[in-house]
């Protein structure tokens, strides 16, 4: 037989429940739209700062840089981004984790999406820095 109320109450559990998921989801987009992460090298001769996508929108470059040669500077920066990249998707899957939970398919695709592009970005693809050998 059909239970009308029983109908009804589910309806508003389910809806309560898309409600909480909208406001949730929500509340992980504006944390990771907002969110960025700075990471220094050990010998502080970098510092860079990156944003909710992986890009640089900051770098300090500290005085002792003068007394170490080009190669090394530039692969300290390189190295330095990562870290921070690394850092931005650990933080991010934190923020997903704390918002919308690990428990759902979905919100553990989201948060395996986010690891992969963060942490398999690299700042200057394979052979786009081809244009600067010799210098």
């Amino acid at each position: 037989m059909l239970d009308p109320d029983g109908a009804t109450e589910r309806l508003a559990e389910w809806k309560g429940r898309i409600n909480q998921l909208a406001a949730d989801t929500k509340a992980m987009s504006d944390r990771l739209q907002d969110l960025r992460v700075t990471a220094a090298d050990g010998n502080r001769l970098v510092e860079v700062t990156v944003d909710s996508a992986g890009g640089v929108v900051d770098l300090w470059l500290g005085q002792r840089i003068q007394r170490v040669a080009p190669d090394v500077v530039a692969r300290t920066i390189m190295d330095t981004i990562r870290a921070a990249r690394r850092q931005l998707a650990d933080r991010s899957q934190e923020i997903i984790a704390d918002t919308v939970g690990t428990e759902s398919a979905a919100a553990r695709a989201i948060a395996e999406r986010v690891g992969q592009q963060l942490r398999g970005a690299d700042p200057v693809p394979d052979g786009a820095d081809d244009q600067h050998q010799g210098w």
